[in-house]
């Protein structure tokens, strides 16, 4: 790359020059209580399996008579495919050995609502596919999907963001290893109902395509009916700039990773244009393009450079690849701290599955491999010319001929810029090779499952129990008085209605009623001391203190003995509440702050304690602000913890 800035160093002009276009698709577990197309359970995920089922995939024709391309890559692997099993969780249907059930109607009810939420157009029939997966995800080699609504749209900022379409499918297994030609699977994720919301590429930079993913994670989250956590909601981001293609980045787990990816992604992009236009100035082409290979394991038996040494010694073959015109290309840096000669190691790792890196060396850095000496032997057996590149490459035999195939087509590749592929999100950032993009041959009808018809009936029961949207509901709570960060999560809170309910019922400040529900009550929870929390006597609680025009500091302490193991009602809960005035509040407080000991503090570090121990001691009579306040002018004023008792 002529010049790499970092994302903070680019401009939305310096996006738009490149041509930056950024789409998502967001694939989003559904909370049901069975499987989509059978009756296990869906339950939380776990390490027990019961026993393991080996198969090996091949790929099928599509109903034009075609084979898709990502299909015949994985093939190539030859891959041993083990599925690790729960009986709890896992049944015939999904190792293939019985037909679908029905579609799940609980799944089906909740993706229509979100198809709704998203305006998106409905379908008058939900007709069921398979889409062929190779990598062995989906043990039947396909995955059951749908697509339920067209044509959406959300807002953002000053303008909308379309929506493709929305999918309802089944999920695939979790990826436990993938070592050599062994990939282990775990089944407890297959099956579960997951939707998937694809968007027009609409963003132009990389921090808007975050920004968007989490208008629509709230939006689905608003619902309350999707599952959370690590591994239940995953993003794809599609990239590409002018002159590139779009490629996709698989399964990004978190949101705040999307900028960076899409940013370096979008510069990998820029970088491969080049070596495409210097290829180009060479003047070699898809007819002109020429490689040779020669294998050169006795050539390097004495070798010192450990990766080959070790190869040499496992019998493994090594071999050399000598691509014509090619110098100083694979030295080009198409990402941080990574050159093009990574994306040959890549295709090398995945599909000839030489998994131990290194796993090629090269020419144009030589000096980090093997001796001048070495390299001077390889270059002239191989019949390296000045303006060649040499890649050496090592594994069994079958594996090296593969990587040799492998680094020809990668390099081929390079002579049309940017390649249709699937790409891995890393935890830096960058991102490496995953597949080739898959193509529309992986598509088929389902003949086990009848059209599904979506009547006015059905919609209208849907429609009757939609949620507000978080964007409109966040509104509404700004205009209450919330800070817009506060109002942007009890938008998307499961306890959202509680709050509705609670400003309507009682005379306290909502942003009061806000910080109880979104900050007190869940350390509430996560201390056990709510077990026997209701929504119901949660607001009986705040209504009847409202009632008796007790401060809102004092409905925490309220709510733990309505909700907790006292069970108190709630009149007696406030009805025994002893109110301290407040000269008497201010001399226990006084009393208290001085009989406590705690020398050796720096000022900052001091008022912080005082204050959480002052809070605590006062629960339900002061609140943390004016703990704080308190505490300020106690010292300011003179007074000292440990003194004057």
């Amino acid at each position: 790359m002529s010049e790499y800035r970092t994302i903070d160093e680019m401009t939305l002009e310096d996006y738009q020059a490149i041509g930056l276009r950024s789409g998502l698709e967001i694939h989003q577990q559904l909370d049901t209580q069975k499987k989509l197309f059978c009756r296990c359970p869906v339950r939380p995920y776990s390490d027990h399996f019961d026993a393991e089922i080996l198969r090996h995939m091949r790929p099928t024709l599509s109903e034009l008579g075609e084979y898709d391309g990502t299909a015949l890559m994985e093939f190539k692997t030859k891959k041993n495919i083990v599925y690790q099993i729960n009986k709890e969780t896992v049944c015939t249907y999904e190792m293939d050995d019985t037909p679908p059930f029905e579609l799940n109607r609980q799944a089906l009810d909740i993706a229509l609502e979100i198809t709704m939420l998203l305006g998106c157009k409905l379908v008058s029939e939900v007709h069921i596919a398979r889409k062929q997966y190779l990598d062995g995800s989906i043990p039947t080699g396909f995955q059951r999907t749908t697509i339920l609504g067209v044509d959406g749209s959300i807002p953002y900022g000053d303008r909308t963001i379309g929506i493709i379409q929305l999918g309802l499918e089944e999920d695939a297994c979790r990826e436990i290893t993938d070592k050599g030609h062994d990939r282990v699977y775990r089944t407890d994720r297959l099956g579960i109902p997951l939707i998937e919301t694809v968007t027009c590429p609409d963003m132009r930079t990389p921090r808007e395509v975050a920004d968007v993913a989490q208008i629509i994670r709230r939006l689905t989250r608003s619902t309350g009916k999707v599952r959370t956590g690590i591994g239940r909601t995953r993003q794809d981001v599609n990239v590409s700039v002018e002159g590139g293609r779009r490629v996709e980045i698989k399964g990004v787990p978190r949101i705040k990773q999307i900028p960076l990816l899409v940013h370096n992604e979008a510069l990998r992009q820029v970088a491969l244009l080049e070596i495409m236009r210097e290829l180009a100035s060479r003047q070699i082409t898809g007819e002109s393009f020429r490689y040779e290979t020669r294998e050169i394991t006795d050539l390097l038996r004495s070798t010192q450079y450990y990766p080959v040494a070790t190869a040499i010694k496992c019998g493994l073959e090594v071999h050399a690849v000598v691509l014509r015109g090619y110098r100083r290309i694979l030295s080009r840096k198409t990402q941080p701290e990574t050159t093009f000669a990574r994306e040959i190691s890549d295709r090398v790792r995945v599909i000839a599955c030489l998994d131990t890196l290194p796993n090629i060396a090269h020419s144009d850095g030589e000096g980090e491999t093997f001796s001048s000496a070495e390299w001077t032997k390889i270059k002239k057996h191989s019949g390296m010319g000045e303006k060649d590149v040499v890649v050496v490459v090592w594994g069994g035999p079958d594996d090296a001929r593969t990587a040799v195939r492998e680094i020809a087509i990668r390099a081929k590749e390079a002579l049309e810029g940017v390649p249709d592929e699937t790409r891995q999100a890393l935890p830096d950032g960058t991102n490496g090779f995953e597949r080739i993009l898959p193509g529309p041959n992986r598509m088929y009808p389902d003949t086990d499952l009848p059209p599904i018809a979506i009547t006015e009936e059905h919609i209208e029961r849907v429609r009757a129990g939609l949620p507000e949207r978080p964007w409109e509901r966040r509104a509404r709570y700004e205009k209450l008085g919330l800070h817009p960060v506060m109002a942007g999560r009890l938008s998307i809170s499961p306890l959202k209605d509680l709050f509705d309910t609670a400003v309507e019922r009682t005379s306290y400040d909502p942003a009061s009623i806000a910080s109880l529900l979104l900050d007190r009550l869940p350390r509430l929870v996560r201390r056990g001391a709510l077990p026997g929390w209701s929504g119901e006597r949660c607001i009986d609680t705040i209504a009847a203190a409202s009632g008796a025009g007790l401060p809102p500091e004092v409905l925490e302490v309220l709510i733990e003995r309505t909700c907790g193991p006292e069970g108190a009602a709630a009149g007696e809960a406030v009805s025994s509440w002893k109110v301290l005035e407040s000269g008497e509040l201010e001399r226990r407080m006084t009393r208290f702050l001085r009989s406590i000991e705690m020398p050796g503090l720096d000022e900052s570090r001091l008022r912080r304690y005082l204050t959480g121990r002052l809070a605590g001691e006062f629960r339900g009579h002061i609140s943390d602000r004016d703990a704080s306040a308190f505490v300020g002018a106690h010292l300011a004023g003179g007074g000292a913890p440990g003194k004057g008792r």
